[in-house]
């Protein structure tokens, strides 16, 4: 078997996928056409056209602007579904999906809305995909904490069907300290937490998510690497890294696959994992992300396990299904044509 088949077919956790970032441009259209909404392109071919940006800012405002079409509980389950969809053919066993409630809630629809189109494609992916899944809510950093607050008093209805809270949207100049009060109380109310920090940001802000925010696992984290005692940290306490490498050569956080820094982070044993962060965005699903990288950085056999096994450890599961999904890649490992 060669290695890109390899990495496709084994059992995987996705970690890091923003379910607004899966919004692929032919649902886009359909759904804006579904709620006579206007969008500024006559044709599918204008909308991926319109999927090209320069940075992470420029990625953001179109981000954004294609949520806009987002409606009723119909689209995001059907935005929901179509991912897992995907996902499942990725050989995907278990998700933990970002949501973005404030830029919905802060179009006028209501975070009942949102949630129940997400839970219902969570539900059914469950019964008809074998597909287990937990909900992440994000909190947007270039909004004021206060705006949080108000977002975490929103999610109590439906505390016990969020796993964890998180922190994304642009980066620089917000760094995790702007948000210690609303993690400090979303832990009380038994959230699991973390927080995008190190993309474009600096490894302070990585240490930020670390001793202010207490965070259980860093998205992203490429810029730990720039600090030698953050590396130790990380490595000590074995804090989950979940690395997007598409998004990271789309958005020019690495100039090139080929300076991608996974293979060393695995060489510091960081529990690196790999996702595809928005994948409709940033050409790849959880798979091309595994075989992108295979040719420009010298992806081995072990690696392609490693990786596989770290994104089902420091999921959110209980140890008792890591155990199982863990027993699944050695089953899979083991009886492998050579």
């Amino acid at each position: 078997m060669n290695l890109i088949t390899f990495a496709q077919s084994i059992p995987k956790a996705e970690l890091h996928l923003h379910i607004e970032g899966s919004f692929e441009p032919e649902l886009m259209f359909e759904i804006a056409r579904r709620n006579n909404i206007p969008i500024p392109y006559n044709s599918i071919n204008e909308v991926k056209a319109a999927y090209n940006f320069n940075n992470l800012q420029e990625f953001l405002d179109i981000y954004y602007a294609g949520a806009g079409v987002l409606i009723h509980k119909q689209d995001f389950y059907d935005l929901t579904y179509a991912y897992l969809c995907r996902a499942a053919n990725d050989n995907v066993k278990h998700v933990e999906i970002f949501f973005d409630p404030q830029t919905h809630t802060h179009r006028g629809i209501s975070f009942e809305t949102v949630i129940e189109g997400i839970l219902e494609a969570l539900h059914d992916a469950r019964k008809n995909l074998d597909l287990s899944s937990y909900l992440i809510m994000s909190y947007l950093r270039h909004l004021d904490e206060d705006d949080a607050i108000r977002t975490l008093q929103q999610s109590l209805p439906y505390r016990d069907h969020i796993t964890a809270v998180g922190l994304d949207s642009s980066e620089l100049g917000n760094p995790p300290s702007k948000f210690a009060e609303v993690f400090s109380l979303s832990r009380d109310q038994g959230y699991k937490l973390c927080a995008h920090a190190g993309e474009e940001g600096p490894a302070e802000y990585i240490w930020e998510a670390l001793t202010l925010l207490n965070v259980d696992r860093i998205d992203h984290g490429n810029r730990c690497l720039d600090d030698l005692k953050l590396i130790t940290e990380l490595s000590n306490r074995q804090i989950g890294l979940t690395i997007c490498p598409l998004s990271n050569d789309k958005l020019q956080v690495v100039s090139d696959l080929s300076e991608h820094p996974i293979k060393t982070m695995l060489e510091h044993n960081l529990k690196a994992t790999i996702n595809s962060d928005d994948p409709a965005y940033f050409g790849g699903y959880i798979n091309q992300n595994f075989t992108d990288l295979i040719t420009p950085i010298g992806l081995n056999e072990q690696n392609i396990i490693q990786l596989a096994k770290n994104s089902f450890q420091t999921s959110f599961l209980p140890d008792t299904e890591i155990e199982t999904y863990l027993d699944m890649i050695d089953n899979y490992v083991q009886l492998m044509p050579q």
